[in-house]
Parts: C-alpha cells; structure tokens; sequence
C-alpha cells in the first residue's frame, strides 16, 4: 500500500528536473512544459474524492489494482511520447490513474487497522508520503543523467513499469478488500461541479503566467467563487435530502478535520512552491546538472525520514506540540536558506545549502505525518475512502497552487529582478506558509489519537 502512495507523489515531483531535458528533445516551450506539470496535478485533484467513492462502492483492493495497473500503462504511454501534446495527454491519464489507486490506501488503513497499529500506518504514510516528494526530484536528476540506454528524460515514466508490476504482484498477495457496509451512489452533480471548481481555480494560476495571461484565465478565476459556491449549495442540499453527496458536509462537523485540514493547506502550499522553484533555481541559477540539482535534497530526506521516524515516539509524550516545534524547526531552515542564497549567491554550493535544507526537512518531517492522523482521526471506518479523498484533494490542490503562486512570483520576479532576488523573496513567501501552520497548530487539541 505504501508504495501505491509513494508513486504518484514521486510522480508530481519527479519531472521538475526533467523540464530542461524535455524542452530540448520535443520543442515544448513554456506553456507545454508547465502543462505536463499541471495537465497531471489537474486530473489527480480532480478525480480524488471520486476515486475514494468508487473504492467505497466496488472494494478498495480491487480499485487499487486497477488503479496500479492504469499508473502502469499511462507510465508507459509517457515514456513513449513522440511529442509534447501526446506527453501532456499521457500525464492527464496518468494523474487519472493516481487518483483512482491512492485514496484507497487511506481508505485500506482506516478500514483495516485499528488503534497503536493505526497509528503507526498512519505515521509511515506520512513519512512516505513527505519522502517521496523529495525523493521524487532527486531520483529524477539520476536517472535524467544515467540517461539508460539514450532513453534521457523518458526514464523518469518508464521506471514506474516494472515498479507498478511488482506492486501488483505485492497486492494480490497481501492487501485485503474492504468496502463501505452502505456505499453511495456516484454523486453527479458534486463531481462535476467540484471538477470546474478545481479547474477553474489551478488552470489559469498554472497556466497564465506562461500564456501571458489572457482573457480566459480571468474569465476562469472569476467563475471559481461561482462554481464553488454552486458545489457546496448542491452537497448541503443532498445531505438534506438523506444522500450521500461526494463531499458530505456532516465530515466537517469533525473539528479534527477541520483544523487538520486548515493545518494542511499553508503546508502544502509551501512545500510544493519551493520544490518547484529550487529545481529552477539550482538547474538555471547555479548551473548545476540533475544529479547535483537532485543531490542537494539528500539532506533534506534524510532528516525527514529521520523525523517521521521519530514522530510517533515523540507525538505520544508532547501531543501536538511536536507540530508547532516542527514548523519553528523548519522556519529557522528556510531562514538560513534565504541569508545564503542572499550572501552567498551566485556561488553557493552544496554544502552552504545543507544547514538549511536539512533544518527544513526535519521541520516538515515532525510535521506532515502528524496531520494525516490528525485528520483521519475521527472518522468512521464506512466513511474511510470519502475521508482519504477529501483529505488527498486538499493536500493535492494544494501543492499544485504552491506551484503556480510561488512558481509564477519567482519566475516573474526572475525577469525583473535577477535570480537571486526572486529566490530569496520566494523562500520568505513560503516561510510565511510555515508561519502561518504554526500558529494554527496552537489550536490543535493537546493530544493526538
């Protein structure tokens, strides 16, 4: 189950080294490039809580494997690629694909497991889940440089192939099929109109900056506050009613969603935003190649994973206080990355980066698995997909609109300003975000289930 949740994470992240390379060999330009970005992001966003309705409803085992073997074939279909729009209607069917296979691991752990034992699932989703958005740049540059067998960028899709087999192999064997007592019906009307909402709301944030920001990007922003409060109207109204929308508002009722939710959103939003820009920053800015862009974020997975390791331990004595210590960690990391970048810029290497990038990951690491369960906390076994979904689809939306927002600052403060300007403003935008969590951490009830 952890390495369903491991791949389309890796997925997300894994192309941001790759943008160069895939410029070069099919012509993409700027506009096509962040559409294999956000072409994936989309339809993953999108489709989330529908995949958690559907496992709910047909079995989360059997939507997993069909979900696992879709990530297989649309990897595949990526790889082989001969042009931009041929790469960017793959990745749209592959982020189709993560969102079928991923809520359902929630969903199998909430359903399949129950106290110290859900706990600790819990806690390594959360550690694989912050570890593969960092391991996802770091295995892009390698296998970019590797360049097996002439395949260069292509590599980063076609190494999800024998990955996805061997998942499937792993899941026959082991994973058991749980199912909603009561599941739903699919909700239309909730599906479609959180889809436009979606997309109306990341599209042009994605895609404006690149394309100049024409009339249809304002057009689009202007109907999101229309389509959002379509989409909640019509799910109040099914609740009313004795249905089961997509997104039942009674979830929110639970304050540990609410608050773990809101937790979620400036993480998300800061982490997303940086890995994107410091890809840019480290490829153009200082000239580094994949690998070296990737290797500088070593430091930063191994102190996550040494947190999410240390988390739960540290999370039954302290309670939520280990969030609020963990985003005042990270805080003094993003800080120490801004003064360097600041002091030391253009010729800062690896090793002036470290102190920074390390203090970050271990902050993030205290942090993220500890809102998983936090979110997931209160909500019942039978609600378990609906509740993966929702909380996937915020963490989801929320990395792609740190991309777009911090992504497109950064990019345009790099025009005007130079690169290290634009940098260091970026980072003390995201430090913001990670202020911003820590204050909302303090309202986290003490304990943590």
């Amino acid at each position: 189950m952890l390495l369903g949740a491991a791949l389309p994470l890796i997925d997300f992240f894994i192309v941001n080294v790759a943008l160069p390379t895939i410029d070069h060999d099919l012509a993409a330009g700027p506009a096509l490039l962040e559409l294999v970005v956000a072409g994936y992001g989309l339809s993953y966003a999108v489709l989330l809580v529908l995949g958690g309705r559907l496992g709910d409803m047909f079995g989360r085992r059997r939507l997993f494997l069909v979900g696992m073997a879709a990530f297989g074939l649309t990897s595949l279909a990526c790889g082989l690629a001969p042009t931009a729009w041929t790469l960017v209607g793959a990745r749209v069917a592959q982020g189709a694909a993560a969102a079928l296979m991923l809520p359902q691991v929630l969903a199998t752990i909430q359903a399949a497991t129950a106290g110290p034992r859900r706990a600790k699932a819990l806690s390594l989703y959360g550690a694989t889940a912050g570890l593969s958005m960092v391991a996802g740049q770091i295995l892009g540059g390698v296998l970019v440089s590797a360049d097996i067998a002439g395949s260069g960028w292509r590599a980063i899709f076609l190494v999800n192939v024998p990955v996805a087999l061997v998942g499937l192999f792993l899941a026959f064997r082991s994973v058991p099929e749980t199912r909603s007592e009561r599941p739903a019906p699919i909700d239309v009307p909730g599906t479609l109109l959180l889809g436009v909402a979606l997309i109306t709301l990341l599209a042009p944030l994605t895609e404006g900056r690149a394309a100049g920001w024409p009339v249809w990007t304002w057009v689009s922003l202007a109907a999101f506050p229309v389509a959002a409060h379509a989409f909640l109207r019509v799910e109040r109204r099914a609740d009313r009613q004795g249905r089961t929308p997509l997104v039942p508002p009674s979830l929110f009722a639970l304050v540990s969603l609410r608050r773990g939710l809101a937790l979620v959103v400036p993480f998300s939003i800061g982490f997303g935003g940086f890995m994107f820009v410091i890809a840019v920053a480290l490829q153009q800015g200082l000239r580094m190649g994949p690998v070296a862009a990737g290797f500088a974020l070593v430091p930063m997975a191994v102190a996550f994973f040494a947190a999410s390791l240390a988390g739960p331990r540290l999370v039954r004595r302290h309670g939520s206080l280990v969030v609020t210590a963990g985003a005042v960690v990270q805080a003094v990391g993003v800080v120490l990355l801004a003064l360097t970048v600041w002091r030391d810029w253009p010729s800062v290497g690896m090793l002036d980066l470290l102190p920074g990038v390390a203090l970050a990951g271990l902050g993030q690491g205290l942090q993220l698995p500890v809102f998983f369960r936090i979110v997931l906390s209160d909500i019942p076994a039978e609600r378990a997909g609906v509740g993966g979904g929702v909380m996937v689809t915020t963490q989801q939306s929320a990395l792609a609109l740190g991309v777009a927002t911090l992504g497109s600052l950064f990019l345009a403060l790099e025009a005007s300003a130079g690169m290290r300007d634009a940098l260091t403003v970026t980072l003390l935008a995201q430090l913001a975000t990670v202020v911003l969590t820590a204050l909302l951490s303090l309202r986290l009830p003490r304990s943590v289930t």
